[in-house]
């Protein structure tokens, strides 16, 4: 019923359907970047600076990006953030197509899309709790999370497919179109998103940033989860952008080895999402997260250890399904606790919190293999690294646990 009950929510449904479509271009521009770095100009280090040169810009425009979300309609922020994506999907698949693409216009094309990225992920964090009742937001964001896992499935899946049987050019043009239909989806005239009821402090840019900072250091449970998102998003996702690539390469893979092994980290988040849009986890929501962390750190020692694609693919299956369990309990209580006129800005930091390490981790991964050491190395030594530093929090964090 209470599912039904969000699918009723026309906003709720339009952006769920438009995430959809902005992930699958994503995730399709994420795979066919990191397969033409690995291909076409035949360097692994190459894979780490393009991450590395998304996710720099995203961060340092990020924070910014959530004092928008406070101040302006966020339906407006994602339809143009959308439609500049695709735009620039569509300047790379014609530099691509008439073979005038050059590494540094790759880059620039990175940036670009890290720049934008900033300023839609707060946004879209901070509208759920707009449009969704409290009770209803654990629901709403494991949704918003399984949508994003089929999507994250389907993403490099597709990619892999038109790589492996068209071109890399054709796997850029498909994402640009798939972007461009999430814009129309988000097109303000058509969700028509409501004014927040509190009336908005007009203050300088500077004391909107002062505001949420304070707000986030006032509060031990938003400190101790964005510490841990911070490691599993350093010592984990941040190393698996890395990883996948580079293991596919090592055992002699095709795109479609590429693509399998992203796909099952997806399933794997959409079956744990699906069991929490089912079931609501309504005490000791801060221990369910470390307890997740703490099995996707185990999972990520073995997955380090194993030299096979299959079994690779196997294992980053479960990965995924427990990283559900430290994201979506930390994101509903942190939208419930938190005021929405501040939202944005809250929402904002947890984002640049968790990702803010991404490109530290793309670097010392990319420099380490680099230099010679096997990248399943570098893996297990992140992987014990990580499991150490929970292993502290979860002795120490006691109140965390219990909320």
């Amino acid at each position: 019923m209470q599912q039904n009950h969000l699918l009723k929510n026309r906003t709720f449904v339009l952006l769920l359907i438009a995430g959809v479509f902005a992930v699958v271009g994503f995730s399709m521009f994420l795979t066919t970047v990191s397969w033409y770095a690995i291909s076409e100009l035949g360097s692994p280090s190459a894979v780490g600076i393009i991450l590395m040169t998304a996710t720099v810009p995203r961060l340092l425009t990020m924070v910014f990006g959530g004092i928008v979300a406070d101040k302006y309609k966020k339906t407006t922020i994602m339809f143009i953030t959308n439609f500049m994506q695709a735009v620039l999907l569509l300047v790379l698949f014609l530099l691509m197509a008439n073979q005038m693409l050059e590494f540094f216009m790759l880059l620039i094309i990175a940036g670009l899309f890290g720049v934008l990225d900033a300023f839609f992920g707060p946004t879209s964090s901070s509208l759920i709790p707009k449009i969704v009742p409290k009770e209803l937001l654990q629901k709403a964001n494991a949704i918003f999370q399984g949508a994003d896992q089929i999507s994250f499935v389907i993403g490099p899946i597709l990619a892999g497919l038109l790589m492996e049987y068209y071109s890399i050019s054709g796997s850029f043009f498909v994402a640009m179109i798939l972007v461009f239909i999430s814009a129309v989806f988000v097109f303000p005239p058509l969700i028509k998103e409501k004014d927040d009821d509190k009336e908005k402090v007009a203050q300088s840019p500077w004391k909107d940033l002062s505001e949420g900072v304070k707000y986030v250091r006032s509060s031990s449970f938003l400190l101790t989860g964005i510490l841990v998102l911070i490691i599993l998003n350093f010592f984990v996702f941040g190393s698996l952008h890395i990883a996948i690539p580079l293991l596919v390469d090592m055992f002699n893979g095709s795109p479609l080895n590429l693509s399998f092994m992203e796909a099952s980290l997806g399933i794997g988040m959409l079956c744990g999402s699906t069991i929490l849009s089912f079931y609501t986890i309504k005490t000791r929501r801060g221990a369910t997260t470390i307890y997740g962390l703490l099995v996707t750190l185990i999972l990520f020692l073995i997955f380090s250890s194993i030299g096979s694609l299959s079994f690779l693919t196997m294992v980053i299956f479960f990965i995924g399904f427990s990283m559900v369990f430290v994201y979506v309990p930390f994101f509903t209580v942190a939208q419930e606790q938190t005021d929405i006129r501040i939202m944005g800005r809250v929402m904002s930091l947890i984002f640049l919190a968790m990702n803010g390490f991404d490109p530290i981790s793309y670097g010392i991964v990319t420099g380490l293999v680099s230099i010679g050491i096997s990248i399943q190395t570098v893996l297990f030594a992140f992987g014990l690294i990580g499991l150490a530093f929970t292993l502290v929090i979860f002795i120490k964090a006691k109140a965390f646990k219990q909320v």
